[in-house]
Order: structure tokens, then C-alpha cells, then sequence
């Protein structure tokens, strides 16, 4: 499916969210162009193979939009555009003149979606993904995050908002203006651990036999026998009989299911999983 064939799409962002909404807008079929500062964007070497998977089919042009002759390319451009995204500070757009009331006047048709750190007030504080993620809560310890969600859920909404800018134009006519914060895509990733249900002690986060991760042999389980009839089978598998969701909790369970596991080898895991239809995957050490 193609729903946004024949959308036109200016990019201004540069790293990761931005290039990322780009790239699944591309994949939407909308047509897409990045434009670059002379020094290009970083992620070209912080990750070629990231940098080729989100500009795969994405027009390129190289502007200095500091220049007079950068913004009147710009301009040129952005007038035959349907949407903008942007990446830069509130600060910066003004100065390059592509706050939202200044865009108003060079382009009036011209929707926009300006990816933020934080929104309202803070939108001028610097941070990053970890420090967003950090905020929501979503970090352990000293340890860094496995990957960056603040940046790839922010990608994830702006690619959201674009849609909806285009859907307000086609019921009004007139476009639209949307503001995306990572710090505000963290914090909706880290709604479960507010509702308590993840978290050390919650039901999801080890209180619970079936949804754990065990050692086994030569490697690890990631066990997720939590519904009635999983844990059920789990139970008869293990040799308890059908467990009760009570007696998921209970610390005599927990010892039964990784003595079990402790006890098996991936493979013969993987096998048990495919014969009584369990959900797990194995991991090595």
C-alpha cells in the first residue's frame, strides 16, 4: 500500500528520528527529499548501514541554508511541497526564518511537523535519548538502554503527525502545523512501568513464573507463558499440573520452572515450545 503516493516531503532533520519518519513515509510512497547542511548529516558516520536503510530512495540536495541563495532554493522548493519536518530548536527556525508565521508568508500551503527535545516551554533544553529516556524512567542502574527508544518512538510519532496534517488539510483546506517531542515519545513508552506493570516486583517484571527470563543450558530463556492457558501448560510441562494465575506467584513455582529450564538445552526447549505451543525464545549466554 501507497496511501501517500504523490505527497510531496521536505526534510530538514538530520541523525535519526527525523531520517527515520522520513524513511517510513517513503516506504508510504510519499516523495521524499532530505536537505543537508555542506557538512552533511552525522549519521553517515556514526552508522553507515543506518544512514543507507532510512535515505535509500530519498532525494538528496546539499544547501547553506545560512546563505541567501541557500533560502531562496529553499523557498523554491518548500512552494511546491506539501510537507516540511524539521528537527531544529524553535531558536534556530526563527533565525533561518522557518518558524511556523514566517513559512505562513513564503509558503501558505505548506504543512509542517517540527520534531522537538521536549515540548512547550522546554523546547529550547538541550537532551538527547538517553536523557530522555532517562526522565521517563526507562533506564537501569548504570547501564546503557539496548537501543535508542526516545529517538525510534519519536520517529514513529512525527511519521503519525505528518499523516494527520495531511488529513486536516484534505477536511479544511488549510494546512496544518504539529509539534513532536522525544521527550513526550519516552514517556508514552514508559506508560507500563507508571501503571505498575513493569518494574522489579510487578507482575511483568518478575513477580510472575511464566513471564521471566531463566537459565538454561548454554544459554538463556525468554519465557512468556502468562495467559490462563499458557501458564496452564507451562505447569503440566514443568510436572505442577495446571497452574492457577495465583500460584504463578508464588516462590515455590518460580524455583520449580528454573530448576526445569536449568536442567534443558536450547534446542530441546525450542522443541518443547513447538509440541505443547508455548511462547518462548532462547538466547545464548
Amino acid at each position: 500500500m501507497q496511501p501517500l503516493k504523490g505527497i510531496r516531503l521536505v526534510s530538514l532533520a538530520l541523525n535519526l528520528p527525523g531520517p527515520a519518519a522520513v524513511a517510513r513515509l517513503r516506504d508510504m510512497g510519499a516523495r521524499c527529499t532530505q536537505v543537508l547542511p555542506p557538512a552533511g548529516d552525522p549519521m553517515a558516520l556514526y552508522s553507515p548501514l543506518a544512514y543507507q536503510a532510512m535515505t535509500t530512495g530519498i532525494r538528496q540536495l546539499t544547501l547553506d541554508l545560512k546563505s541567501a541563495a541557500g533560502q531562496r532554493q529553499l523557498t523554491r522548493l518548500l512552494e511546491k511541497t506539501d510537507v516540511l519536518l524539521t528537527s531544529f530548536r524553535p531558536s534556530a527556525l526563527k533565525k533561518l526564518g522557518l518558524d511556523t508565521r514566517q513559512l505562513r508568508e513564503r509558503c501558505p500551503q505548506l504543512s509542517t511537523v517540527f520534531i522537538v527535545g521536549a515540548s512547550g516551554p522546554r523546547a529550547e533544553e538541550p537532551g538527547h535519548d538517553l536523557t530522555y529516556q532517562a526522565e521517563a524512567g526507562l533506564l537501569a542502574g548504570l547501564d546503557l538502554p539496548p537501543s535508542l527508544l526516545a529517538d525510534m518512538a519519536g520517529a514513529l510519532l512525527a511519521s503519525e503527525a505528518v499523516l494527520k496534517v495531511l488529513w486536516q488539510r484534505q477536511r479544511t483546506e488549510r494546512p496544518a502545523h504539529v509539534q513532536v517531542a522525544l521527550a513526550d515519545a519516552a514517556q508514552w513508552l514508559a506508560l507500563p512501568v507508571q501503571w505498575g506493570l513493569t518494574g522489579p516486583g510487578t507482575l511483568l517484571g518478575g513477580r510472575h513464573a511464566g513471564y521471566r527470563v531463566y537459565a538454561c543450558k548454554g544459554g538463556r530463556v525468554a519465557l512468556a507463558a502468562l495467559e490462563p492457558h499458557f501458564a496452564a501448560t507451562l505447569g503440566r510441562v514443568v510436572g505442577l499440573g495446571s497452574l492457577t494465575p495465583q500460584a504463578c506467584l508464588e516462590p515455590a513455582t518460580h524455583e520449580a520452572v528454573a530448576a526445569f529450564m536449568a536442567r534443558r538445552t536450547r534446542k530441546q526447549l525450542e522443541q518443547l515450545a513447538q509440541t505443547h505451543d508455548l511462547p518462548l525464545h532462547t538466547l545464548p549466554v
